[in-house]
């Protein structure tokens, strides 16, 4: 910056020197005018661009709050105003001097008489040229009435009545017919051009008044002659009469003094504008000046002030390695001193500190870590039991995104999701009642993920740690149903075992008995005996069929997995219900990859689905099944079926996979355990739900080849 500002001085007074000169020198002032204008204009926009910068990066400081600004403010308003002050007086005494100074020089009463003599001197000469124009239409007309012949002698003789210098005349392509003049006349006539003789021959006289070279200024007037005969052209007429000197003279004074007026009267505009821009260049060069001087004091006095306040804001952002070189002995040195002291012992705290913050860090890492990948689900309260956090295993649990529940209170929870609600009642609840004791309680909970069984766990935080809530929870819906599978395995086992041994024994002894008493009874008892004999046989048949059933849901199905083109089995299997009287829409995904399952049990699980689905469309006048397969993703396919029949009772759609869950009234309550039990050795899932308006849908989905472990 500092170099800007002198080359902006240097040219400033180069430009006053050269202003000086030109000054002094009228013609190099009239020559050098625009250029010296323009570069005043230009040096003195440069040094108002300066300033205004300068005021520009003081602004931008200010309003950053850069630390010496508001000194650097201060400083600048004072010596502004020091130089503003006394330079403005100045400028203002020197225009008002300057503006009358360059007025004295001129007065309007000579002005006026220039104006005056250039005006007689010009009407002068008019009224001479008017009367040689008058002369010469005499002329003309006086030789339109003389022959060809007469021509020289006529045209001397008006030459010399009128007293004209030279007359000349042409024809109508300039061509010369007769010359008069006196003795100084030279010997050719000055032609006339061909625009004056275009204009006379439209019978327009020309005049004017010019100087000839080596002759002085004369009168030229060239009127047409106009003829009586068609036979004969239009003949032109030339006069040149000479101005008498003395006009002439003081003619051309006139103008020449008017014309040099006129450029000393515009050289007094110039000299004002050029003075003025001066003027104000010295005054942006003072402004300036003061203002660089500003700035250059203020950073002088502010930079250890500046350095403390760097150092602070390091500080405040955790930079404890800022250390101020001590520059005086003075009390901003002592100042600088302390400082630096003061700014080791914030280090050696915040290394302490960060020390301390990195093992917390490092066990909040380790806490959420474990967290993350618990199978339980864990969530934290506040002491007004308000949401703090949750694991991500709890939202996968509960079926919902938990983060939207973060700061709401427990018992608001249905405002965000109603599902939810009954849960979260249940939780403030066991709260209440454990007055902050420990806690344990199996909640029924129906989520996204259907029926569910959550073993919830809650527990009042040591007030050491933090006044709060924790909640752990995990699903034991799977493990209670194993448990009753286990439980059902057993039991039909046991079952089987002591029903299935004496079956056959009653069997054969009622059989026996028909035999020997048949024939030593009369009619009627033999038929009596027949009867109680069949019902026997018949109720046997029935145990023995319950018993194969139960035998048939505790052994483990043992699995001979193949690939299988699902398609191709619901057909084999379709095939079989094609004359069950029941309209069945097939609709088959074509290209569905093969899976790996038991084509037998397999079978048997369709099979038992068909008849479940025939079963609960019986008496309906509409009676329709819809069997679908689908692909799901890259990785499974899925078999549905559906009836427009009543559907599931709702009471029971939590319990439908479990043994003697049924509601055929001869039905055994084995079938969609069983077939429940071979989807879970194929790995796959199943699910019943009911559809609207009415009807059941059961889906079973199966990984695709190369996906079963």
């Amino acid at each position: 910056m500092k170099y800007v500002v002198f080359l902006a001085v240097a040219l400033g007074t180069v430009l006053l020197f050269l202003l000086s000169r030109a000054s002094s020198n009228t013609a190099a002032f009239s020559q050098n005018y625009t250029l010296l204008l323009v570069l005043n204009l230009g040096v003195a926009l440069a040094l108002m661009g300066l300033v205004g910068y300068q005021l520009w990066v003081l602004w931008k400081k200010l309003k950053r709050r850069v630390f010496g600004t508001k000194l650097t403010l201060r400083l600048l308003w004072m010596f502004a105003l020091m130089a503003l002050l006394p330079g403005a007086l100045v400028y203002g005494v020197s225009v008002q001097f300057l503006n009358k100074s360059i007025e004295s020089w001129f007065d309007v009463r000579v002005d006026n008489a220039l104006e005056g003599g250039l005006s007689l001197g010009q009407s002068a000469l008019e009224n001479l040229l008017q009367d040689l124009v008058k002369k010469g239409e005499v002329m003309a007309l006086s030789l339109a009435d003389d022959p060809v012949s007469e021509h020289l002698t006529q045209l001397n003789r008006l030459r010399e009545q009128v007293g004209v210098q030279e007359a000349a005349l042409f024809s109508s392509r300039g061509k010369v017919l007769a010359i008069s003049g006196g003795e100084k006349s030279s010997f050719l006539p000055d032609m006339p051009s061909a625009s004056v003789l275009r204009q006379v021959r439209q019978q327009q006289p020309f005049s004017v008044i010019e100087p000839i070279a080596d002759k002085g200024l004369y009168l030229r007037v060239v009127v047409p002659v106009n003829v009586l005969t068609l036979s004969e052209d239009m003949r032109i007429l030339q006069l040149l009469q000479p101005v008498p000197k003395r006009l002439a003279s003081d003619a051309e004074t006139v103008q020449a003094v008017y014309r040099d007026y006129q450029e000393l009267s515009y050289s007094r505009l110039g000299l004002k504008r050029i003075y003025g821009m001066t003027l104000t260049l010295t005054l942006l060069l003072a402004l300036l000046s003061a203002i660089a001087l500003a700035f250059v004091l203020s950073q002088k006095l502010s930079a250890p002030l500046g350095l403390l306040a760097e150092s602070t804001r390091a500080i405040a952002k955790g930079d404890f390695t800022q250390i101020n070189p001590v520059q005086s002995r003075d009390e901003l040195g002592a100042l600088t001193l302390s400082f630096n002291r003061m700014t080791r012992q914030l280090a050696d705290a915040s290394a302490a500190v960060e020390k301390k913050q990195l093992q917390l860090e490092a066990a909040k890492v380790y806490l959420e870590s474990i967290l993350a990948h618990l199978s339980s689900g864990v969530l934290t309260f506040d002491e007004k039991l308000h949401l703090r956090g949750a694991n991500p295993r709890a939202g996968e649990i509960l079926g919902s995104d938990l983060s939207a529940m973060r700061g709401l209170p427990l018992l608001s929870w249905g405002s965000r999701d109603n599902v939810l609600q009954p849960l979260a009642n249940a939780v403030a609840q066991h709260f209440d009642a454990s007055d902050n004791q420990e806690w344990q309680q199996q909640i029924e909970f129906t989520g996204g993920a259907g029926s569910q069984v959550l073993l919830v766990r809650g527990t009042r935080l040591p007030g050491t740690v933090d006044n709060g809530y924790v909640v752990v929870f995990d699903d034991i819906t799977h493990l209670l149903q194993a448990q009753r599978d286990a439980a059902w395995g057993e039991v039909a086992r046991r079952l089987a075992h002591e029903i299935k041994n004496p079956l056959t024994p009653i069997q054969l002894s009622a059989e026996r008995l028909e035999r020997k008493l048949a024939d030593k009874l009369n009619a009627s008892d033999a038929e009596v005996l027949s009867r109680s004999t069949q019902t026997i046989v018949n109720q046997v048949a029935a145990l023995k069929s319950m018993v194969d059933a139960f035998a048939e849901y505790a052994r483990s199905p043992q699995l001979n997995l193949t690939r299988l083109d699902l398609n191709q089995l619901v057909r084999e299997v379709l095939t079989l219900y094609e004359s069950s009287g029941v309209h069945i829409d097939v609709a088959l995904a074509p290209n569905l990859p093969p899976v790996n399952g038991d084509a037998a049990l397999l079978r048997q699980v369709m099979h038992n689905l068909m008849r479940n689905a025939e079963d609960a469309l019986a008496d309906l006048p509409q009676a329709e099944i819809r069997v679908r397969t689908e692909l799901v993703d890259e990785s499974s396919v899925r078999w549905s079926i559906e009836d427009n029949g009543k559907g599931f009772p709702e009471v029971l759609m939590g319990r439908l996979f479990e043994p003697y869950v049924t509601t055929k009234s001869k039905g055994t309550g084995l079938g969609l355990a069983i077939v429940k039990k071979i989807v879970d050795e194929h790995q796959g899932r199943i699910l019943a739900q009911n559809i609207e308006p009415h009807g059941a849908r059961v889906c079973i989905q199966l990984p695709c080849a190369g996906e079963v472990s």
